[in-house]
């Protein structure tokens, strides 16, 4: 059996979970690699053990299924150091107008699935003093989201879900780190309707530096990080203006186009 740590990624098929893959596995770490598309799976895990000589496990899963957690945990059959929960998505659509079952859908994938895999795995790092977790949040978690009101709850929920877990196992050897970045260059723009709203010209991070620095601070420990100089600021407007003030700016920028 292998000697070497186990990181074990959701949503690693592409966009920012994948890079994040390839950040584990230049750092000496065994892959176990978590989404819906096994051809896109296979191909990145084919990279990893030829690039890297690490161990790359396939599991293709849907978290939007409230029993892949344990299905996915079942296959995996070594302690898992590493924790990347990244697999989530998005919805830009009045709330009155989208629909309940993908809200849903949306709640499980980037809440309950992320909740149930930190249960399962953060534990056990903190009982042996070692490992972490990284929850890829967003800087939509400092704000309010009209016209994208729930994919901003779930993201307010993983970064305080995040800070707060962070500060349970201070000490202890384990870490929790939430990466909050802003718009990044990936699919995950045409799923969530995005080009239909004014957020369609905003400038966006790559996949891979947005990685590398969500990498770097969850290897120092820093339970936040926040990459880019603009997404920094932005996550502090909440300081300096109102709430109700902050959400009428949230929904000027993001109206849905006519």
């Amino acid at each position: 059996m292998s000697t070497r740590p186990l990181a074990l990624v959701t949503g690693a098929s592409g966009g920012i979970g994948l890079e994040l893959a390839r950040c584990a596995a230049a750092d000496g770490h065994d892959l176990v690699l978590v989404a819906r598309r096994r051809d896109a799976l296979e191909a990145l895990a084919g990279e990893l053990a030829s690039r890297y000589r690490v161990g790359a496990q396939v599991v293709a899963d849907d978290l939007d299924d409230p029993s892949a957690v344990e299905r996915i945990a079942a296959q995996v059959e070594r302690p898992v150091d590493v924790l990347v929960n990244n697999a989530g998505f998005g919805i830009w659509r009045p709330f009155a107008a989208t629909d309940a079952d993908d809200l849903d859908g949306m709640v499980r994938v980037n809440v309950l699935a992320l909740t149930a895999l930190s249960r399962r795995y953060l534990p056990a790092m903190a009982e042996r003093g070692t490992g972490g977790v990284l929850n890829v949040a967003s800087v939509a978690g400092f704000l309010s989201g009209p016209n994208a009101a729930v994919y901003y709850a779930t993201k307010n929920y993983v970064l305080a879900l995040s800070e707060a877990l962070a500060e349970e196992v201070r000490g202890t050897g384990a870490t929790v780190t939430a990466l909050c970045p802003g718009p990044v260059d990936t699919g995950f723009q045409a799923r969530a309707g995005m080009a239909q709203t004014s957020m369609k010209s905003m400038t966006m991070m790559d996949a891979r530096t947005c990685a590398e620095a969500g990498w770097r601070g969850f290897r120092a420990g820093r339970s936040v990080v926040i990459p880019g100089v603009g997404n920094k600021a932005l996550a502090k407007v909440p300081r300096l203006v109102p709430r109700r003030l902050m959400a009428r700016m949230v929904a000027g920028v993001q109206r849905p186009d006519a």
